[in-house]
C-alpha cells in the first residue's frame, strides 16, 4: 500500500485519512487537511482506496469498490502503520464513513470526519447513521452549514451515539466552501477544520 506522509516520523500522535467517493488522496482539500495538521507535530498518512489506486494508474474512471474491500483497505492500512495504539482515522466523504465502519473493531484512539455523508444528496430519507448509533470510538464530524449530504436541521434528528462530537462550518459546502456573500472565506474555514482536527487529535 502506498502512503503519502506528512509531519514527524516520531510524533506521539499520527492522523490517517483516506480520501473521499472522487478526489485523490492528494487533492488540494487533502492537501491542506494534512499539510495543516502535520504542521502541529502530528504525524499524517494518507492512503488510496484500490479504486483510486486503479484511476490513477490507468487514467480510467471507475465507481468506488464493494464495502468489503472499502473496510478490508482500511484495516490493511491500519495494521500497515503499526497498530492503533497512538492512531485516529478518518477522513473526507466517503473516506470518513468507512474509517467510521471499522473505527470499534480497530480500537484506534479517534475517529474525524470531514463531511460525512450522511445521506446522498436530494435523498435524505436513506440515511447513513445505522451504525452511528452505537459507536464506542470518539469521533469529531466537521460538517459544512450547507452541506447536501446532511443540512444542520436533518443531522439534529438522528439518532447518534454521544461519543460523537458534530462541528459546523461556517457556510460551507461539502468541501467547507463557503458563498462569497457569506463573509466567510474558504481559507478561513480550512484553517478552522485544521484547528479543531489538531485539538481532538492531540487530546
Amino acid at each position: 500500500m502506498d502512503f503519502l506522509f506528512d509531519g514527524p516520523k516520531t510524533a506521539e500522535r499520527m492522523l490517517v485519512l483516506a480520501h473521499g467517493a472522487g478526489a485523490p488522496m492528494d487533492s488540494p482539500f487533502m492537501q491542506a487537511i494534512a499539510e495543516g495538521v502535520a504542521a502541529s507535530g502530528i504525524r499524517v498518512a494518507r492512503f488510496e482506496f484500490p479504486y483510486m489506486h486503479r484511476r490513477r494508474e490507468g487514467g480510467r474512471g471507475g465507481a468506488p469498490d464493494p464495502p468489503r474491500i472499502l473496510t478490508q483497505s482500511w484495516l490493511d492500512a491500519i495494521e500497515e502503520l503499526g497498530g492503533s495504539d497512538r492512531m485516529v482515522i478518518g477522513g473526507k466523504s466517503l473516506g470518513g464513513r468507512v474509517a467510521s465502519m471499522v473505527a470499534d473493531e480497530a480500537r484506534v484512539r479517534g475517529l474525524v470526519c470531514l463531511g460525512y455523508p450522511f445521506h446522498p444528496p436530494g435523498n435524505p430519507e436513506k440515511t447513513r447513521t445505522k451504525h452511528l448509533e452505537e459507536l464506542k470510538t470518539r469521533a469529531l464530524i466537521l460538517q459544512g452549514e450547507r452541506d447536501p449530504f446532511g443540512l444542520p436541521g436533518e443531522v439534529a434528528r438522528y439518532k447518534l451515539s454521544r461519543k460523537i462530537r458534530i462541528e459546523w462550518i461556517p457556510d460551507g459546502d461539502h468541501s467547507f466552501k463557503p458563498r462569497k456573500s457569506s463573509g466567510h472565506t474558504e481559507a478561513e474555514n480550512l484553517r478552522r477544520s485544521i484547528a479543531l482536527v489538531t485539538t481532538f487529535v492531540k487530546a
